[in-house]
């Protein structure tokens, strides 16, 4: 058989991958009805299958079933089912397709549960702010790195972040080997509305609202109450679903693929733990120093803007509290009850001194602190602030308060062992006292066991 000019349909068809017959087909079916003969018919009856209505259900409800049966279970199933009823009995393959066809969101709410298809199906509701500090997102994660502590072991740190919702700067952050907790929420927050003393980084000011977990750092009195002190709304997503929170979630990834990833000592969930070799200050470093020159600069994917120039574009102007001592009020979590010596103020072993307090001996107080700072504290009376009292000794030095009862703790067991040595040497060189027996001291009883003639 040949086409036009003479080329035979074989050669045609082998070079075009058809089978010969099937091009056979379409060249008769053309000869005798032109283009409508080429039209594929379509079969009313496709996809119905010719067995019962009431076996589809069934293999239907046991793929719905949970836990989830197999494929072979089912159709070993239904072919029981289809015998004792007289029915066509199902192929696998047939039973596999209608497995297949059923709806994923259904399978997903039969099988998983309502959170897992939420997580997957439910309609999400993604917050958007329009402007700068409208809108700030602050969450936890533990990060995939170990660094040295302060005794020199390996450790895994957290990282506590505060970005801006509009432009997806870096407000604040905070790293540290504690889990998160309520007064690692509050730092964060201080440093992220207060001005930075570092130049590159210019994001500050009172957000609009702050958008956050539902964890116990974030729900607690105290943030509730610096909430309503600074005009702050607090939002909270629902328990159990962060999805509205994907921002700070994406955030999170690009700080570990950017950021951890290339620094020694990068460890991921399930991977050998390698020898660290930095210690937490030098990753702060290292994650400030990624935030200002790197992230903030770069073009954000989803904004197409740097988060930094989106952050300060139209002259954006931050609301600031008055003062940093109003901050501080807010936010400084710890406060103790302290009375005025003629000497300053005791607290921890150290005393801090300001001339105001001349006006104040004997006077209780409350005073507040930074447990990552010793070297002053803040001062109140009768919830009004005094002074910022500094302590001599550690004047011009940065001193936390975990490092003061290391260093406390390391003196007592020096003098322990200094003692021990010395009460050893005692004991070793003085002769030992000789038990003194009186002269009309009963005799002791005879024991009443008896014992064996070999002992």
């Amino acid at each position: 058989m040949h086409l036009e000019d003479g080329v035979p349909l074989a050669r045609v068809a082998r070079e075009q991958g058809i089978p010969l017959r099937t091009a056979e087909r379409w060249l008769h079916q053309y000869r005798q009805h032109g283009l409508p003969g080429l039209v594929r018919k379509v079969h009313t009856n496709r996809g119905q299958r010719k067995f019962e209505p009431e076996l589809q259900r069934l293999i239907e409800g046991l793929a719905l079933r949970r836990p989830a049966l197999s494929a072979a279970v089912i159709h070993r199933q239904a072919t029981t089912v289809a015998k004792e009823h007289g029915w066509a009995v199902p192929s696998y393959a047939c039973v596999h397709a209608i497995i297949r066809a059923l709806d994923p969101a259904l399978v997903t709410l039969a099988q998983a549960g309502p959170k897992a298809y939420g997580e997957q199906y439910d309609l999400l509701y993604r917050r958007e702010a329009s402007c700068p500090n409208e809108i700030w997102q602050a969450d936890h994660t533990p990060l995939d790195i170990w660094v040295l502590d302060a005794k020199e072991q390996p450790a895994r740190p957290w990282l506590t972040v505060i970005i801006d919702d509009y432009s997806r700067a870096v407000a604040g952050f905070r790293v540290g080997f504690d889990a998160p907790s309520i007064l690692g929420t509050a730092l964060t927050l201080r440093l992220a509305i207060w001005r930075k003393s570092d130049p590159r980084w210019h994001v500050s000011g009172i957000p609009g609202t702050f958008y956050t977990d539902n964890g116990k750092d974030f729900t607690s009195e105290h943030l509730e109450q610096v909430a309503a002190d600074l005009k702050m709304q607090l939002i909270f997503s629902w328990p159990g679903q962060p999805r509205g929170r994907g921002r700070i979630e994406r955030f999170f990834s690009t700080v570990h693929q950017m950021c951890v990833s290339p620094l020694p000592g990068y460890a991921p969930l399930g991977t050998p733990r390698p020898t660290p070799v930095l210690t937490l200050a030098e990753l702060e470093t290292r994650l400030t120093d990624f935030f200002l020159n790197e992230y903030h600069q770069r073009l954000h994917g989803e904004t197409g803007v740097a988060p930094q120039a989106r952050w300060e574009a139209g002259g954006f102007l931050p609301r600031h509290p008055d003062t940093l001592e109003q901050l501080d009020l807010l936010l400084l979590t710890i406060p103790r009850t302290r009375r005025i010596h003629q000497d300053g103020v005791h607290f921890q072993g150290f005393r801090y001194i300001d001339l105001t307090l001349a006006a104040y001996v004997g006077e209780q107080v409350i005073i507040r602190y930074d447990p990552r700072d010793l070297a002053e504290i803040r001062v109140y009376h009768q919830e009004r602030f005094l002074c910022r009292a500094v302590c001599q000794e550690l004047a011009g030095q940065t001193i936390s308060l975990k490092e003061v009862i290391r260093a406390r703790n390391a003196r007592r067991r020096q003098l322990r062992e200094h003692i021990g040595a010395r009460t050893s040497i005692a004991d070793q060189l003085l002769p030992r006292p000789r038990p003194q027996v009186q002269p009309n001291a009963p005799a002791p009883m005879p024991s009443k066991l008896k014992r064996y003639f070999n002992e």
